[in-house]
């Protein structure tokens, strides 16, 4: 407000208030929206890969039975087979939300979550699941070997096939991996930005 004598008049060039220091302003550039759109397609690109490549591994390891003989092992003999199917079917539900979190920013242009809340999610959740496929590539590698070790996989076809299509969904597993962890790179930035813009934009 400015005072001319005793009268009060609106200032002309009003501040604009933040309700929290973690808001996002009310305004940003062209160039900033661009970036940061570019910048959620490549997310959106690693999302889709991870959703894949783990949906993939959970799909082989799944349907190595499929043989359905007696005499045939099967994934869930096995513990550590168990661990893979199961770490690459959450990462495959968590992609799958993250893909749907990412269209919805780029259409709209805003987060499914308070942005505070989203960047730090998205952060957390891709170190967590990037380790757990990590260690469920490596407990499953370290069982195919000791299968071939103890010739399981060459005492007939089948046998054969069952550790072949299982070495096919732990590749595919590790693939995921490296997806997940390249959007935690990503999601760490943005939250390295967030820290000091006060915003995910990426400037």
């Amino acid at each position: 407000m400015v005072r001319n004598g005793s009268v009060e008049s609106p200032s002309p060039r009003p501040r604009i208030h933040q309700t929290h220091p973690h808001d996002t302003p009310l305004f940003q550039s062209t160039i900033s929206q661009t970036n940061l759109r570019r910048f959620n397609y490549w997310i959106l690109i690693f999302r889709l890969s991870a959703f894949c490549f783990s949906l993939s591994a959970a799909v082989f390891m799944l349907t190595t039975n499929a043989a359905d003989l007696s005499d045939s092992p099967r994934w869930y003999h096995f513990g550590a087979f168990r661990f893979v199917l199961a770490a690459n079917s959450i990462v495959t539900v968590y992609s799958l939300f993250q893909i749907g979190a990412s269209v919805w920013e780029i259409y709209s242009g805003c987060t499914v979550f308070p942005e505070f809340s989203q960047v730090w999610f998205d952060f957390g959740h891709d170190q967590v699941f990037s380790y757990l496929l990590l260690s469920a590539g490596s407990t499953g590698t370290e069982l195919a070997r000791q299968l071939r070790g103890v010739d399981t996989c060459t005492a007939n076809n089948n046998n054969d096939a069952f550790c072949i299509q299982s070495d096919i969904a732990l590749a595919l597993g590790f693939a995921g991996f490296l997806s997940v962890l390249v959007s935690a790179l990503l999601s760490g930035y943005r939250v390295v930005c967030f820290m000091i813009n006060g915003s995910r934009f990426v400037h």
